[in-house]
């Protein structure tokens, strides 16, 4: 019931709107910031294309897995908090996924970072949603463009560290910080509540 009085007294504004477009933007920017260090996660493993690909699906599952659990969990703690929680989650999984060389620390790497993933994905959507409906303004396909825009500079960031030369690891730390005060700039206006519904 503390929810439903939060959500009506309070109404999602200019604020709300900027931290739901970097909250995008990091969505984006740490799934592609993991695609250029794939390469060398496969090198590092000795793995063949059939056994990484297998180990892929480990991202998949566990972004599948948190996202019906992040509506949940935010339904009860807010957009604010799981966000956060997710974009935690990412940060401790990519020097992992920097650094690891057997199997089964892989899988566990892999289901870390996709459940990050889908725990942010499922939240800032839901966020969206609450926000674009109290604009009154059709503003989704401007948050899903920060959401690709991300994909770009994490994307190029990365492979351009990685052509400088910096170690997997150094990029993947370059990677943390821009995430983390990304996240410091969208948190304070994450919705504290998240949708009964």
């Amino acid at each position: 019931m503390t929810n439903l009085n939060t959500q009506t007294s309070f109404v999602p504004g200019r604020l709300e709107q900027m931290s739901t477009r970097i909250a995008f933007f990091i969505a984006g920017f740490g799934i592609a910031a993991w695609a250029p260090l794939v390469p060398y996660a496969k090198a590092r493993a000795g793995l063949d294309e059939g056994t990484l690909g297998l180990l892929l699906l480990c991202l998949g599952v566990g972004s599948i897995l948190a996202m019906p659990m992040a509506g949940l969990l935010a339904s009860r703690f807010g957009c604010r908090k799981v966000a956060t929680g997710g974009t935690l989650l990412i940060c401790l999984a990519l020097p992992l996924l920097a650094t690891v060389s057997s199997i089964p620390a892989l899988i566990a790497a892999l289901f870390i970072f996709g459940a990050g993933l889908g725990t942010v994905d499922s939240t800032v959507n839901l966020q969206a949603v609450i926000v674009e409906r109290a604009s009154g303004k059709n503003m989704m396909s401007g948050f899903h463009g920060l959401f690709s825009l991300g994909g770009i500079v994490g994307a190029a960031g990365v492979s351009g560290l990685l052509g400088l030369g910096i170690s997997p690891l150094g990029a993947t730390l370059v990677v943390i910080v821009i995430l983390l005060i990304a996240l410091a700039k969208a948190a304070p206006h994450l919705l504290p509540y998240g949708s009964d519904s």
